[in-house]
């Protein structure tokens, strides 16, 4: 796995051997951050990465401007991973990991982020109920986005707050605005 743009561009990240977590491929992250770059302005951003597995979006998110990322993960392997990571490349000040079941997580709310990134486990229950869980604990800004990872199976374009759908080989990013 590797950081495509910014300043820790080509940067490679080496995630444990034995987690549970399905990391998005270098094909459909490039794909995501090429959209991305019309739509979001980084430099004014704080993040939530939900599900985090590796962190490899937010890694990607502060290369490139992003002043801030909170990743819930409940993996205490991933979590020291991205930590150790985050430390490794200098960003352990813009990087909060929160050792969370994310889902749980959500309904604390709380801060509300300018893009919210969610890579659930593909076969979750909750995956259709996701974006409303979201946008009803008001964790979006107003003008935020929300982007949710999912595969072919789920659709999500009939969602009030949907506004376009991208995919990479098996990969399909939704996108929503509050």
């Amino acid at each position: 796995m590797r950081l495509i743009s910014g300043f820790l561009g080509g940067r490679r990240i080496h995630p444990p051997q034995n987690m549970q977590a399905r990391p998005t491929t270098d094909l459909a992250k490039e794909g995501l951050f090429n959209t991305l770059q019309s739509m979001l302005d980084y430099d004014d951003c704080n993040c939530l990465e939900l599900f985090a597995g590796t962190g490899s979006i937010s890694f990607e998110l502060i290369s490139r401007g992003a002043q801030h990322a909170t990743l819930i993960e409940k993996d205490p392997l991933l979590v020291s991973f991205i930590k150790k990571t985050a430390q490794a490349f200098k960003i352990e000040e813009q990087i909060q990991v929160v050792p969370a079941n994310a889902l749980q997580w959500i309904q604390s709310g709380g801060t509300t982020y300018k893009l919210i990134f969610v890579d659930p486990p593909y076969a979750i229950p909750e995956m259709k109920q996701l974006p409303d869980m979201i946008l009803n604990a008001n964790l979006l800004e107003q003008d935020g986005l929300l982007i949710l990872e999912h595969t072919l199976k789920v659709n999500f374009e009939n969602h009030p707050n949907f506004t376009k759908q991208k995919k990479y080989g098996t990969t399909f990013f939704s996108f929503f605005k509050a």
